[in-house]
Parts: structure tokens; sequence; C-alpha cells
């Protein structure tokens, strides 16, 4: 049976493990995420697909089950593996997707590498990806593409089904046409996308980014713009924009463009959050720290998290304020990325090198200033560690939108809590209330943190409260009901302004 709803992302909709030497399927340990909010869509169509890769030694081995039949809690849905060997995964994955174009959309042109690329691989990759959502497709079937590893899909899947429509949501910053054009696959990339019936994004300045990039390669017609929610501008913030595209004309086509900041399931976190074991985490936590005040950072090892710069202006902290010795302690949760790629490396082993200079400066036998913890936490833990952070200190230099910061608020249903955030976050948009800094300013980091330590209760719990209540109404149902309208909405758009 041909689906109505197909899904593209590069990850498998579930945990594959192994007990008593059989492969079993199991649903994702934590309901809050994108993956299981993505299978929810199942439940709004009869039948419903994914498609994702699968590493595979040998990608034509007869016995390799390409696809099976899922039935959990969000129902059944057939899920396509595309088996990639070893050296596809890295060329595609590693290389071409994370050595060019991470550092670029997250405007790191330093960092940029193109000598290993390998197209034709990329091209291949994406290629069957299109092949297999088309042969999943029913006739006028909404397929849905997630991210940049997945840019050429709609191009290739528009020629292989003109019927079907497609959607693709980038989850990653999209940046300005002056480095976005430093690709050499640009025109390319932005063909495919204007291939989509919709391109949806986090924050208005990526969509207003897109336009421009494909204004400046292509013969773009008319763009019709609409003023940004006022719950998305906040006067002086680096990303904040007063109008926004909302279709542009491409070949004769109209593809509209949508802006949703993902968000987090707060019911989700507001259960888990009143939970006895939690409860009783968050209080043995607290009785530990005795007098001494948390703060608390959570990211993954990466050179857009700004790690390095959040240790140095602790260790700035720490030299500034002796009064403050044995008074606060950083929880650094920075979470290794793949150890194979070099970049990855060089920024974990900064940060365990800036980490252990600042516990031997400062530490004493009673008092470790940082706790690093390179591994992840488990969500149900990292709650309580939430409940009890005096201070969560969330300071990218870029970021598509960062959701930690999101579970924080939602996280305190005590009313308290500080959070710092970057202003180069695509959260911060929405946070206004939070104490929102530069993390590429030492003035500006240091200012941060220690107004964040100082603020009285009074301020904390206002600040929190509006910070609650705009990650309450823009949780992840309110962006799956926004993604949803442009699968089922055909109104007209308004003519060009």
């Amino acid at each position: 049976m041909a689906s109505d709803l197909v899904i593209v992302y590069h990850r498998q909709p579930y945990e594959e493990v192994e007990e008593n030497g059989k492969i079993v399927f199991k649903e994702n340990k934590s309901p809050n995420g994108i993956v299981p909010t993505l299978k929810g869509f199942f439940g709004r169509v009869d039948k419903g697909a994914w498609v994702a890769w699968k590493l595979a030694e040998d990608a034509a081995n007869p016995d390799f089950q390409r696809v099976i039949e899922i039935e959990d809690s969000y129902g059944k849905y057939s899920v396509t593996r595309l088996p990639l060997t070893p050296d596809q995964v890295s060329s595609f994955y590693h290389i071409t997707s994370k050595e060019a174009f991470w550092p670029i959309l997250h405007s790191f042109k330093e960092r940029y590498n193109y000598d290993p690329v390998d197209w034709p691989t990329f091209r291949e990759v994406n290629w069957a990806f299109a092949e297999a959502a088309a042969a999943e497709a029913a006739p006028g079937a909404a397929v849905w593409v997630h991210d940049y590893n997945l840019w050429l899909v709609p191009g290739y899947l528009r020629t292989l089904r003109p019927d079907v429509k497609i959607s693709f949501f980038h989850h990653t910053p999209f940046p300005a046409a002056d480095m976005f054009n430093v690709l050499p696959w640009r025109r390319e990339i932005v063909e495919s996308l204007l291939a989509c019936d919709v391109i949806g994004f986090h924050i208005p300045r990526y969509a207003v980014n897109f336009v421009h990039v494909a204004q400046s390669l292509l013969e773009v017609g008319s763009v019709v713009r609409k003023d940004v929610n006022p719950d998305f501008i906040w006067e002086g913030t680096a990303l904040s924009d007063r109008r926004v595209p909302e279709s542009v004309l491409y070949q004769g086509r109209r593809i509209r463009i949508s802006c949703a900041p993902v968000g987090i399931d707060w019911d989700f976190i507001q259960d888990l959050a009143a939970s006895e074991p939690t409860r009783e985490d968050a209080s043995a936590i607290r009785s530990e720290l005795g007098d001494c005040k948390l703060i608390l950072s959570v990211g993954r090892t990466d050179y857009t998290k700004g790690g390095v710069q959040q240790l140095e202006s602790y260790e700035r902290l720490l030299q500034t304020h002796p009064e403050l010795h044995g008074k606060v302690r950083l929880m650094h949760v920075s979470v290794g990325a793949n150890r194979n790629m070099a970049a990855y490396e060089e920024i974990q082993s900064e940060i365990e090198q800036m980490a252990g200079r600042i516990n031997g400066t400062f530490g004493s036998f009673e008092w470790q200033p940082v706790a690093l913890i390179s591994s992840a936490v488990p969500f149900k833990d990292l709650i309580a560690y939430y409940q009890t952070a005096d201070i969560c200190w969330i300071t990218p230099l870029a970021d598509g939108m960062n959701l930690v910061c999101k579970e924080y608020a939602a996280a305190r249903t005590d009313g308290d809590g500080v959070l710092v955030l970057s202003e180069f976050a695509g959260a911060a948009v929405e946070l206004s209330s939070a104490v929102i800094t530069n993390p590429f300013s030492h003035r500006s980091m240091d200012m941060a943190i220690e107004q964040a330590l100082a603020m009285p209760e009074e301020e904390r719990r206002q600040r929190m409260a509006m910070m609650r209540e705009t990650v309450k109404r823009y949780g992840i149902k309110a962006w799956a009901e926004d993604q949803m309208s442009y699968f089922t909405d055909d109104e007209t758009l308004p003519a060009a302004q």
C-alpha cells in the first residue's frame, strides 16, 4: 500500500538493539525530540512511511532487509532503509556534510574544507533517498524531507514524481549569501530546494538569508513578504528581523516559505519534573552542593557550541572574583561527537585541557570548580539537574535553534533560575527575557555570568515566568500544527509587495 505521508530523514525512527542474539526495534527512550514528533504525524494519515539510511558492509547483500514494518505507540508505518557502505557514509556524511557544509552553515569559513569532497557520491546517496521516497509515495502524497545532508532530494524527487507535494525543513542556520556562495555546488543546491512546495526554517533570519541566496544565483521572481510575529522580535538581538518572506516565484511556480521554531514537549517535561524520582534526585543534588551555586552547561562537542570560550569566561570569573571560590560550581556537559573527525577531536582535547587547568589552578580537596562530563546524560537525570541549577549557561557561537535552553525553562516548575543565552542561538529570538550575551566578546560573556550570579530573586522569577510562557506557547505541538497546515492549506497567497 502506497503512503500518504513519506518522511525522509537520515536517522532511523527507532533504536535498533540486539537482545538474546536477535535484533529488535525499540521506541526512542525519550519522547522528547524531533524523531518522536515526526512519527506523531503518522497518526494523521491512513499510511505513513519513513526513509533513512543504515550502515551495511555490503550494499548488494541479498539478505539485507530493505523495507521493514514497524508497529509502536505511534501506529503502523513502513521504514525503507538504504544500505550505505562505510565509504559512502564517510563521504556523504562525515566529509561532505560535516567538513564542507557544516562550517559554512554556521559561518565558520576558515574551517571549510572543499578538497576531500566527493560530490558524485553525495549526489548518488541523495538520488537513492529520492528514489525510495518516490517508490513509497501515493499519488499526490506529501513528502517531507529534513535537513541539509538531503539538499538534493527535492530536485530529484520533483523529476521522478511531479505529482507529490514536497516540503523541506532546515534544522540548522541558513547563512547569508556571501557565506553560502562559498560552496561550489550552490546553484545545484538552491535549484533543488526551489523544487519544493514548502521550505521551512526555524526563524525569519534564516528565511531572509535563503531568499537572498536564491536571488543572487537564479532568476527568482516576485517575493511575498509579511510582518514577523511580534513574539519573535526583540530590539537589538543579532538574529531579529521585522519582515520575512512568505513565498517566492521560480519558473512559474510559487514556493511557500515557513518560519516556525521547533520547541519541546511541554507536557512530557512537566510530568517528568513532577515525578517522585525526579524530585528525589534534585533534592540529593542540592544536598550535595551545599552552599554552592550550580552553573549548568549542556551541549555537544563542536566548535560551533562555544565550549572553549565559555570555559575561558569561567576561568576569568574565578580569577577576578576570589570570593566565589568554593561558592560556585560549573557542570559542563560536552557530549563527544565523532572522534574520528579531526575538528571535533581538537575541540574535545581543548575543552579537557581547559577544565583540567581550571581545576588545577583553583580547586582544592573540598571544591572542584568544574565537573566535565563527556558522555550523554539520561534525560530524566538532566531534568533533575535543570531543576537544581541556579544558572543554565548556553552560549553557542552559532546554533540553528537550541532546545536545551527551552528544556531548562520548562523544567523550572518552581519558577526560579536564570538562563544566560547567546544571541547567536535561534532560540534567542524567542527568549528575550534570558540574559542575552555575545560569546565573541569577553566583556559581554563575563558581565552576563556575573549578572546572573547576582540577580535578585524577584527579577529571576519575572524573567523565568516570561520564558516559561513562551516555551509553553511555542512547544513541539505548535510547531507540528504549523507544519501540518502547509500540507493541507492551498490558500492563494497575496500578491508580492
